[in-house]
């Protein structure tokens, strides 16, 4: 028998088993398993070794001061009003005399159309008046002179009562004479379109050169007013009641438009309305800030970041968001050292405002926190910090 052979016995038949070439995999097999622990304890023992490889990471320093806390919210910029300018009379029209895009002024000329069949409609208008003007004067002097016949018992009293009619009708047909007259001179003024409102006006929706008509639905262009405008946004529900405290008590909050990507301030305004009702499909209600926007950087139907003041929290530790962590004892930091290890050290948090984080309690202002590379961290890590810039080496 090869010396890599063994025989053990069968404990069921009682014949030996001959097991195979079972001494070099079970060597090898030994070397892996000793050398598996060996790895874990290495990793456990340089984790837990204050004078073990530093842990590259970047820091920040608390500071003490005052902290504004804002509510944001994503927010829709919309005008004060929106008009639709439209023809109040059919006709052709001639002229546009306005350009797109372009800031105008209340009763400017925007447009205009055919005056010329109005004015005919104004002449036929005049000339009736006129003319009905002429009958009246005529019926007034036959009432006199019958007034004097009827003194001298010459004609009857009813020849006067009817003259007295005539007289009375010729009044009310001057009446609608002149209500024609009026008709014909305001259609003549709105052949003349002009702004209802100052603002911007958008696109022009119909050439010169077309028939226009009163009922046509789309109008000839739009306008729409920019200074002041509106930001309407949500927050949530829960926070609504210290944005009515803080409104009650310090007046009109502060309100700042930010671009999409929060690194842009916009415009500053201040919070005009809160909605008189929670949305219940989203847990927010909305507010309405106005903004002067006299730089015109805001525009309607905009996507803004808005940020409404709520609070200034006074003499705080201010350290950055990215530096807190949370675990089953509550939240914490770490501090480094003067030799360069970190301590973990819990903290209570009073206010977050976006990259800003204030503490009531487990640090002081100056001291240096972690604020990157915190998952390879242990209580008495050693910590590599970054060079300060310019720094040699």
């Amino acid at each position: 028998m090869d010396a890599s052979e063994s025989t053990f016995t069968d404990l069921t038949s009682n014949r030996p088993l001959l097991l195979r070439g079972w001494r070099p995999w079970a060597l090898a097999g030994g070397v892996l398993l000793l050398g598996f622990f060996l790895f874990r304890g290495g990793k456990k023992d340089a984790a837990a070794n204050p004078g073990g490889r530093a842990v590259p990471v970047a820091v920040a320093k608390a500071r003490k001061g005052d902290m504004a806390v804002h509510l944001t919210g994503l927010g829709t910029v919309t005008a004060l009003s929106n008009v639709t300018v439209k023809s109040r009379v059919d006709g052709q029209l001639e002229r546009i005399a306005f350009t797109e895009g372009q800031m105008v002024r209340e009763g400017e000329l925007l447009a205009e159309i055919d005056p010329r069949p109005f004015q005919v409609q104004l002449m036929q208008a005049e000339g009736q008046y006129a003319k009905d003007q002429a009958a009246y004067q005529n019926a007034q002097a036959d009432l006199r002179r019958l007034e004097g016949l009827v003194q001298q018992g010459i004609i009857s009293r009813q020849q006067l009562d009817t003259q007295v009619t005539s007289v009375a009708q010729y009044q009310a047909a001057l009446k609608s004479d002149q209500a024609q007259v009026e008709n014909a001179k305001l259609n003549l003024v709105y052949s003349h379109i002009t702004a209802p409102i100052s603002g911007r006006v958008g696109l022009r929706l119909v050439d010169a050169g077309n028939i226009v008509h009163a009922s046509d639905a789309n109008g000839i262009a739009t306008i729409a007013p920019i200074q002041p405008i509106n930001v309407l946004f949500a927050v949530p529900a829960d926070n609504i009641q210290k944005v009515l405290s803080q409104n009650a008590k310090a007046g009109k909050l502060p309100v700042e438009a930010w671009d999409r990507d929060l690194k842009t301030r916009l415009a500053t305004g201040s919070l005009a309305a809160i909605d008189n009702q929670v949305d219940i499909t989203t847990g927010t209600v909305r507010l309405k800030a106005i903004f002067t926007n006299d730089d015109r950087v805001l525009f309607p139907n905009q996507f803004v970041n808005a940020q409404l003041l709520v609070d200034t929290l006074h003499d705080v530790v201010i350290v950055p968001t990215a530096a807190i962590q949370r675990g089953p004892q509550g939240a914490f930091v770490y501090v480094v050292k003067p030799d360069n290890t970190v301590e973990l050290r819990f903290i209570e948090v009073q206010g977050t405002d976006g990259d800003d984080t204030a503490l009531t309690k487990g640090l002081s202002g100056g001291e240096t926190v972690v604020t990157d590379g915190l998952e390879k961290l242990r209580p008495g890590s050693k910590v590599s910090l970054p060079k300060a810039p310019g720094a040699k080496g």
